[in-house]
């Protein structure tokens, strides 16, 4: 009967214990119970624990089923391997009858080795041995290609009926190659995958059992782990367990008073506020109160057992009212609750901590959102929209025009600001606009602060006369709105002034006061350095737009072989290198080139004027595209050895390390011809005349500074009317699109442009629509669409190498330039072409041909096979020849040599519709024929 009556009345005293427990529950509550936290735990875990057995059984049975698909895999190549490397069976497949021979042998390797099917073939796939007979002759179902080309390949395929059954097959072949590596036959062996299954469906049982056994011991741990759980909640539920969470997070942080409570004597927790009150550190909790160093007072207080009603203590200056209350009242020991209240904290130190507190958080803004852009104005108006409403009702922004431009402020230009930006209630109030110029006094606010570098306040603008004076009707229709408070603050960077800021006040705002002077002046000098950053990059990189764009063509050349437009848009962050190029070249062709120089800036644009020269210079000598990209490469390395020793130091080694792109392509109109080569560039796309759009396919060759690499060229052959399109990578390519997603927008947008539209329709198409709104890179474009020279304007002969087939090619001559109505330059005309044929018979190697382009101007050219160059000398009076070329010179525009794979091409230009030549001769004809001593002349 004892017994019995102690068991009850224990649990009870175990459930009183809970300082937050609520209704009594059951302990043997069932664990399936969904509403239990314990109930839900076990369901949750039951169902993991299911979950991952399951799906490790599914791994290792997926795994087994792979590794034997594997096994017969490799079965297959090893059997077909053997079988086509054992001795004989090239010589077989060679044999008046392969089948006759390797269908037994084939047959007896099946059986020994294990597998379902040895298959021997002929080249063409033709079956000479099956296990079954009647399929032999048939065609091998399966690839064979790559083993023809002598590779092994393994596959899974369905084929005729097999001895283990019909269905898909784990096969392998492998090429037969006889003595001298020639592919005579193929070998394929394979196992069907119904056989590949009896290997791993055995460990099938084993698997299930060992899955069952782990499940069974997950969910006996599970079991446990969840009653222990429902013993500690005492079966509550989530919604319980939450809302003694929200109480005790209330009483300990919501609060506005110091919690603390305490058992024997002993400190066993104390909320931020009691820490803050009583100084305690922060390891506090789990100390005896006589180790806290507190004052008699509250030492005797914590420790005693008695409650206390609104008794005040002194701490550290502190009135503390205080309460204490036992935790456990019905017990004979127990815990006590301690609160605290502070009566010291007047409303005024509040009001003054809120106020630094929003400044605080007003200067935080600030830096955040001013100098987000490298823009002066975007900067200013940044500056006056985050000081409106917080700080003031109405700000302005003035600055110096040179700021605006990216100039060096100077002191002489302070009289005149211009007004940059204006943020508040401007509506209503007389300002000066955004953009309009805004004088300044001697005596107003706005001039004190700049000489001063000082905040100017003007608390009361009703009685600011110098502020009133610079501008009345403004100032009095400003009065009239309500404005009664200024602060003028100067911007000023690194000590010099770049213009001014206004604060105002209107309405019901209080006026500004003395402590608003350096939170103005704080917030503007963050401002100023923002601005002036901005003024730097703005100077910077006008900069160095100016220099690119002086370093870009102006204009185009003049010629008949294409009709170009072109695009340069330069990025916002920085300029960078993108360059572009169109030559004139002799012969009616055109070279067009295109690039990029790696980086941005100053350093950049520079390393494009380099590179244009030196691409308008080896274009002057007429180079194929490879070498003139060979050429150009050398001067990229040769630049960064000058960069690396003069100077590049260990700390910025490789700051200067130049790389560049580019594209060089020549275009002939006679032939129609485009031959290009690039280096480490995009590729050129071709729009034909039907508005089909092609990448050109031209060899990609390394980018530029390398050294050491060839570049591969590829010629074109376009019809007329065919547009070459040009580009950097920056039209395609850009922080968010990648390559190949801009290179197919570029096709689209000029299949959608058609082949109708002008090359400059044509250009600002492609701007429009892959250009983004703020480009992170340079970007140029280069559209030109081809032309045809007219076939009237060309005129060619073969040449004898016999002096006497001078007199005959002059008089061809001659009767052409007669029909192309050309008879001015007839003399000049005749006697360059003597010279040139001259020259071709005696110095030269067949065979020689003669050719008149009639143009824009008058090309003659004599090629010949000799790779030998003629140059151009002033002989002596003793000498018997010489003279030639001087005559050549004297007579032509201009002229030169070009070589080709076949030997070499002399041109001279000459000028039409009356133009003089480049020096005109003065020296009478006469004279100029004694000089020349060519008998055949």
């Amino acid at each position: 009967m004892n017994a019995i009556a102690k068991g009850p009345s224990r649990r009870r005293r175990k459930r009183s214990r809970h300082p937050f427990a609520g209704q009594p529950r059951n302990r043997r509550e069932s664990l399936l119970n969904p509403r239990s936290i314990a109930g839900r735990v076990f369901l949750i875990e039951i169902l993991i624990v299911v979950l991952l057995v399951a799906a490790g059984v599914i791994s290792v049975v997926l795994q087994a089923a792979r590794d034997a698909l594997q096994h017969g895999r490799r079965e297959s190549v090893v059997a077909a391997q053997a079988f086509a490397g054992a001795p004989g069976v090239a010589e077989a497949l060679r044999s008046p009858n392969p089948t006759a021979v390797l269908q037994p042998r084939a047959e007896a390797a099946r059986k020994k080795v294990g597998v379902d099917f040895i298959v021997v073939m002929d080249t063409n796939g033709i079956r000479y041995t099956y296990p079954y007979p009647e399929e032999i002759g048939k065609k091998f179902v399966g690839t064979i290609q790559p083993s023809l080309e002598g590779r092994t390949t393994v596959e899974e395929a369905g084929g005729p009926p097999l001895p283990a059954g019909r269905g898909t097959a784990v096969q392998a072949v492998v090429p037969v190659t006889d003595a001298g590596g020639e592919v005579v036959g193929l070998v394929s062996a394979g196992i069907t995958v119904r056989n590949v299954a009896r290997l791993w469906v055995p460990q099938l049982p084993i698997t299930l059992g060992t899955g069952a056994a782990a499940l069974a011991l997950a969910a006996g741990g599970t079991v446990l782990v969840s009653r222990r759980l429902q013993r500690e909640t005492h079966g509550l539920g989530p919604a319980e367990i939450t809302r003694m969470y929200e109480h005790h997070d209330a009483v300990l942080h919501a609060v506005r008073e110091g919690v603390l409570i305490t058992d024997d004597g002993r400190l066993l927790l104390a909320n931020d506020e009691a820490k803050r009150l009583l100084n305690l550190p922060v390891d506090v909790e789990g100390r005896h109160v006589r180790e806290l160093d507190l004052p008699v007072e509250i030492t005797r207080m914590l420790a005693s057992g008695e409650a206390v009603t609104d008794e005040v203590y002194v701490v550290e200056g502190r009135l503390l009212a205080v309460n204490k209350r036992p935790t456990f009242p019905h017990r004979a020991r127990g815990g006590s609750v301690v609160t605290l209240r502070d009566t010291t904290e007047l409303a005024v130190v509040s009001g003054r901590a809120k106020a630094a507190r929003w400044r605080l958080d007003l200067l935080y803004e600030s830096g955040v959102r001013i100098g987000t852009k490298l823009d002066v104005v975007s900067t200013a108006q940044d500056l006056a929209q985050v000081a409106v409403p917080r700080f003031a009702d109405v700000v302005t922004v003035d600055l110096l025009d040179a700021v605006l431009e990216g100039d060096e402020p100077t002191a002489e230009k302070w009289r005149q600001l211009r007004r940059a930006a204006i943020s508040g209630e401007q509506q209503a109030l007389p300002l000066y606009p955004v953009g309009e110029k805004v004088p300044l006094y001697p005596a107003t606010p706005q001039m004190r602060a700049l000489e001063r570098g000082l905040a100017v306040l003007e608390a009361d603008l009703r009685h600011a006369r110098a502020w009133q004076e610079q501008n009345p009707v403004r100032t009095r229709g400003a009065l009239e709105l309500g404005v009664h408070s200024l602060v003028s603050v100067p911007l000023q960077a690194r000590g010099v002034p770049l213009g001014v800021a206004n604060f105002y006040r209107m309405g019901d705002s209080p006026a500004f006061e003395q402590e608003d002077l350096s939170f103005s002046e704080e917030l503007a000098a963050r401002a100023a350095v923002a601005i002036d950053n901005a003024r730097r990059f703005t100077r910077e990189h006008t900069m160095a737009v100016t220099l690119q764009r002086s370093l870009l063509p102006r204009g185009q050349p003049e010629q008949d072989a294409l009709a170009v437009a072109w695009r340069y848009l330069p990025a916002e962050a920085g300029v960078g290198g993108d360059w572009f190029d169109l030559i004139a070249l002799p012969g009616g062709r055109v070279a067009l080139v295109i690039g990029d120089v790696v980086g941005h800036g100053l350093h950049a644009a520079a390393t494009m004027g380099r590179l244009r020269t030196a691409v308008q210079n080896l274009s002057a000598l007429d180079l194929p595209v490879d070498e003139a990209l060979g050429y150009l490469d050398d001067l990229v390395v040769r630049m960064d050895d000058e960069e690396r020793t003069g100077e590049a130091t260990e700390a910025h080694e490789g700051q200067w390390v130049t790389g560049a792109t580019c594209l060089y392509a020549i275009y002939d109109p006679i032939a129609g011809a485009c031959t290009a080569a690039r280096a480490g560039h995009p590729d050129l796309v071709v729009v034909h005349p039907d508005g089909t759009v092609t990448c050109a396919d031209v060899p990609a060759s390394p980018p530029l500074g390398l050294g050491g690499y060839p570049f591969e060229t590829r010629e074109l052959h376009l019809p007329e009317d065919s547009r070459l399109v040009l580009y950097t990578d920056g039209l395609v390519q850009d922080r968010t699109r990648d390559i190949d997603v801009g290179l197919t927008g570029l096709r689209r947008t000029l299949e959608r442009a058609g082949a109708e539209r002008t090359p400059e329709e044509t250009c600002q198409a492609v701007v429009d629509a892959m250009v983004p709104r703020h480009p992170s890179d340079d970007i140029a474009l280069l559209i030109a669409r081809t032309r045809m020279f007219p076939p009237p304007g060309v005129a060619e002969w073969d040449v004898q190498p016999d002096p006497a087939a001078v007199a005959s090619v002059r008089a061809h001559c001659r009767e052409k330039l007669r029909e192309w109505k050309e008879e001015e330059i007839e003399f000049n005309t005749e006697l360059i072409i003597s010279e040139l044929v001259t020259n071709a018979i005696r110095y030269g190697s067949p065979p020689i041909r003669v050719r008149l382009l009639h143009g824009r101007s008058l090309t003659c050219e004599v090629s010949d096979g000799s790779s030998v160059s003629p140059r151009l000398r002033r002989a002596a009076t003793t000498d018997e020849g010489g003279r030639g070329l001087f005559l050549v010179a004297q007579h032509a525009q201009r002229w030169g040599t070009r070589y080709t794979s076949g030997g070499k091409v002399i041109w001279a230009e000459q000028p039409l519709g009356g133009g003089p030549s480049t020096a005109e001769a003065s020296t009478p004809a006469e004279v100029l024929f004694e000089q020349f001593d060519d008998p055949v002349l």
